[in-house]
C-alpha cells in the first residue's frame, strides 16, 4: 500500500515533503524493521520508540510515524497521539480483518480464559473454523502460537485478524483486558458479541479506584456502536447478579442478553448439584428448560457456562448443540485443574489469583472436601498490593491451614509481599515459606487421605519471574514430583 493511500485514513497528521513509498509493513519495534516497513514511534513505561527512529531509517524503514519532529532522511509523520494513529492505520493496511469474521470478546476479573475455551469448543464443535486470543496463546485453527498480553496492541492484533482471515477463521474469540480497553489497544476491532463475566478487585495499581476500574470495563460495551444493522447485529451478554451490569445497560446500544444464578435473567442455573466429579444444573432459557450434566465443578464454572450459552446464542448456534458440547468438556489447562498422581488426596492448580476467585475455588473445594483443606497462596510482585491482605484473609477463613508463598515476585522482595498479606492475618492459621516449591512439597507431605490441596495463582503458568530472570516453573509438575517423592500414592 502506498504511503498517501493509507495515510488518507488518517485525518489529523502534518503534511509533508517528499516521496510515495511503497509500504511493505508497519512495525512498532525497530527490532522488526525492514526495507519499506513504516515505523511507528510508540512512548512505552520504560522505552520510548522515538529513541529508536533513526535506528528504523538506517535499517530501510520508507517512514516514520512520530508525535514530535525527527532529523530524518525520509518521510517523517507527524501525529498528536500515535497509539492512536496505529490502530488506524493496522486496520486499513490489513484490510478491516475484523469485519470479515464473526467477532467475540470477553471482559472481566475472572473467567475470561474458561468462558473464551469453551465457546471456542462449541463453535469448534459446530464446525465453525475458529480462532482464539487470550492469556495462554493465540490459536488459529489448530495452530497455538505464545502470546505476551492477555490482549496484545492493536498493530499485533490486526495482524493475528489478518492471519486468521488468511486461514479462513470464520469465528474469533478473545479475551479482553481492562488495560487494554483503557491504552486502545482493540480500537479498530469490530465486535459481534461482548460478554462480560464479572467485576471484583484486581489491578488497581493501574487504575488506582475499583470506579475507574469498572469504567475501563464500560468502554467494551459502550464501542460496540448505535446502529442496528440487519444482517450484523450486536449482542452484549451480561452476568445478571453483577451489580455492574446495570451501568453496563445503560451504556451500550446493543441488544442484551443476561444471565444469572441469584437475579431473574434471560438465561439462568437453578437447580444446582456440586460435587468434585463436576456440576449439574436445570438450564432455564427462552427456548426451554433443559437439564446439564457438566464435568466442571463449582458455581463460578456455572457463571462460565452460563455466558458461553449466551455467546453461543448470540452467534446462531442451536441450544441443543451448545448443551452437547459443553457436557463434553473436561476442563481448561490451570483452571481448577486436577493433578493425579495416584494419591488419596486430591491437588487441585488454579489461576485464583485474585481475592474473588481465590474465595471462589476455595468455597467449592469445601463443598466437597472429606478432610482437611490446604491452600498455598502468594501475590504477583510490581502488582496491585492492596489485595494481598485481603488474599491472605480469605486463604485462613475458608482452608485449615494456608502456605503464603512466593508466585511471581518480579522486581519486588518477595519477603516484604508476604509481609504484606501477613497483615491481614496475623495469629491465624497459616505459615510463611517463601519457596513455592518447598511450599508445595511441604503440603504434600502434610496432606492425608480424603484432604484438599489447592495451589492457586499461577495456574497454567509454566515460569516463575523472580528480579528480571525467568525460571522453568509448572505447578502442576512440581507437585507430582512431591507426591512421587513422598511416596504418598
Amino acid at each position: 500500500m502506498k504511503l498517501h493511500t493509507l495515510l488518507s485514513y488518517l485525518h489529523d497528521f502534518s503534511s509533508f515533503e517528499g516521496e510515495n513509498p511503497e509500504i511493505i509493513s508497519i512495525e512498532n519495534d525497530n527490532r522488526k524493521v525492514k526495507e519499506g516497513s513504516l515505523f511507528i514511534c510508540i512512548k512505552g513505561y520504560t522505552v520510548d520508540g522515538h529513541d529508536f527512529a533513526f535506528s528504523a531509517a538506517e535499517k530501510g524503514a520508507a517512514a516514520v510515524l512520530s508525535e514530535r519532529e525527527l532529523d530524518l532522511d525520509i518521510p517523517v509523520i507527524i501525529v498528536r497521539d500515535t497509539q492512536r494513529a496505529m490502530s488506524v492505520l493496522a486496520d486499513a493496511f490489513y484490510q478491516h480483518p475484523t469485519q470479515k469474521v464473526h467477532l467475540i470478546g470477553i471482559t472481566g476479573t475472572n473467567g475470561k480464559t474458561t468462558t473464551s475455551h469453551l465457546i471456542e469448543k462449541i463453535c469448534k464443535d459446530a464446525s465453525r473454523r475458529t480462532g482464539l486470543i487470550g492469556t495462554m496463546y493465540t490459536k488459529i485453527g489448530d495452530t497455538v502460537h505464545e502470546t505476551k498480553n492477555t490482549t496484545p496492541d492493536s498493530l499485533t492484533l490486526q495482524k493475528i485478524f489478518a492471519e486468521m482471515n488468511r486461514e479462513q477463521v470464520d469465528t474469533a474469540v478473545m479475551e479482553v483486558s481492562s488495560h487494554a480497553l483503557e491504552l486502545g489497544r482493540v480500537h479498530g476491532c469490530d465486535y459481534d458479541v461482548a460478554v462480560f463475566t464479572n467485576l471484583t478487585q484486581d489491578h488497581l495499581d493501574f487504575h488506582e479506584t475499583m470506579e475507574r476500574y469498572k469504567h475501563a470495563k464500560s468502554l467494551f460495551f459502550s464501542q460496540l456502536g448505535n446502529a442496528y444493522i440487519e444482517n450484523r447485529p450486536k449482542f452484549a451478554v451480561l452476568n445478571a447478579d453483577d451489580k455492574a451490569t446495570n451501568d453496563f445497560i445503560k451504556y451500550t446500544a446493543a441488544h442484551v442478553l443476561t444471565y444469572g444464578i441469584d437475579n431473574e435473567a434471560d438465561l439462568m442455573a437453578r437447580e444446582i448439584k456440586i460435587t468434585a466429579a463436576g456440576t449439574e444444573l436445570l438450564l432455564v432459557s427462552p427456548m426451554g428448560n433443559f437439564p446439564v450434566k457438566l464435568h466442571l465443578t463449582g458455581k463460578f464454572s456455572v457463571y462460565n457456562v452460563l455466558a458461553a450459552i449466551g455467546a453461543a446464542l448470540c452467534s446462531g448456534l442451536e441450544l441443543k448443540q451448545i448443551i452437547a458440547s459443553l457436557e463434553a468438556v473436561k476442563g481448561v489447562p490451570g483452571r481448577f485443574e486436577l493433578v493425579n498422581a495416584g494419591q488419596d488426596f486430591s491437588v487441585i492448580v488454579d489461576y485464583s489469583h485474585t481475592p474473588d476467585s481465590l474465595e471462589n475455588a476455595l468455597k467449592t473445594i469445601r463443598e466437597f472436601a472429606e478432610g482437611n483443606v490446604f491452600v498455598i497462596v502468594g501475590c504477583g510482585g510490581d502488582r496491585d498490593k492492596t489485595k494481598r491482605p485481603l488474599m491472605a484473609q480469605i486463604a485462613c477463613e475458608y482452608a485449615t491451614r494456608a502456605i503464603f508463598s512466593s508466585d511471581n515476585p518480579r522486581s519486588e522482595d518477595p519477603n516484604q509481599i508476604l509481609r504484606d498479606m501477613e497483615e491481614g492475618v496475623k495469629g491465624k492459621n497459616y505459615e510463611i515459606i517463601v519457596d513455592r516449591k518447598d511450599a508445595i512439597y511441604h503440603a504434600v507431605s502434610m496432606a492425608e487421605a480424603g484432604d484438599v490441596i489447592l495451589i492457586a495463582g499461577k495456574g497454567h503458568e509454566t515460569y516463575q519471574i523472580i528480579g528480571g530472570d525467568v525460571h522453568d516453573f509448572d505447578d502442576r509438575k512440581v507437585a507430582k514430583e512431591a507426591i512421587y517423592q513422598s511416596g504418598n500414592k
